[in-house]
């Protein structure tokens, strides 16, 4: 009986941090018995424990309960113990299961991508990435699913240093063209590398956020032209999408894009 009243005064407790956290100025006892139809004596003192441990403080001047700075604590450390690999694994993995191709995580650095993560697939697909290895950004679908989203001027200093150079005959080699193609590629959601950077392969890639909102990583799918056609692009599109936001979602991005 002890311990299911242990678990009751729990299962209360969480209850009045969620409730407490939808408001932004704060919820008053009254309030909060109203909503979870339990006495106001038994609210009081959850509350008390609450803010005894950091979780719930009261406003001294409105009497108002809200989530404390606990929270805050916890979250960065939270935060800080999050790895991008292991939270994009099981959905990278589920993506090479669907599709058989290759997968690549790349995160950014310096003006380039760097390869972190690389599933084979089950096709046989020969491509000069390698995990560790370093890439263009303007000619590859992770380099400009990031690039689109990083502030123009620090487009306009990778740009400078980098340059364009030429891939193939398909790279885009025009300032203008690729800051358009940029600005195509952020109000899409998805970047495309149609032979741009090796002949015969085509990618589709998303961007990854972090919990600021910030780009912070990249993934993409790649697959011969022969399989990857135009028809097979765009039915990867919302897939790729959904899996962009799905690991944004486990690094602790909230859907809010600075």
């Amino acid at each position: 009986m002890e311990r299911e009243n242990m678990v009751k005064s729990v299962s209360r407790a969480l209850d009045i941090i969620n409730i407490v956290g939808l408001k932004k100025d704060g919820l008053g006892v009254t309030d909060i018995s109203k909503q979870m139809d339990i006495n106001k004596s038994s609210v009081f003192r959850i509350l008390a424990t609450l803010v005894r441990y950091g979780y719930i403080e009261q406003d001294e001047e409105t009497g108002r309960y809200k989530l404390g700075y606990k929270f805050l604590e916890i979250s960065s450390k939270l935060l800080e113990s999050i790895d991008l690999r292991a939270e994009a694994r099981p959905f990278l993995r589920e993506l090479e299961k669907e599709t058989n191709e290759v997968i690549h995580l790349v995160v950014y650095d310096q003006g380039e991508v760097v390869y972190i993560e690389k599933l084979e697939g089950n096709e046989t697909l020969r491509m000069h990435s390698k995990v560790g290895k370093r890439a263009p950004m303007h000619c590859t679908s992770v380099g400009k699913a990031i690039l689109a989203h990083l502030q123009a001027s620090e487009v306009a200093d990778i740009l400078d240093r980098k340059g364009l150079p030429v891939h193939t005959d398909y790279t885009i080699t025009d300032r203008d063209m690729f800051l358009q193609e940029l600005a195509s590629v952020k109000q899409k959601g998805y970047a495309l590398d149609l032979e741009e950077n090796e002949y015969g392969i085509r990618c589709i890639a998303v961007p990854i956020f972090d919990h600021l909102g910030k780009v912070c990583a990249a993934i993409s799918l790649s697959g011969p032209t022969i399989r990857m056609t135009d028809e097979r692009l765009e039915q990867l599109k919302p897939r790729m999408m959904k899996i962009g936001r799905q690991i944004s979602g486990r690094l602790g991005h909230s859907g809010h894009i600075t």
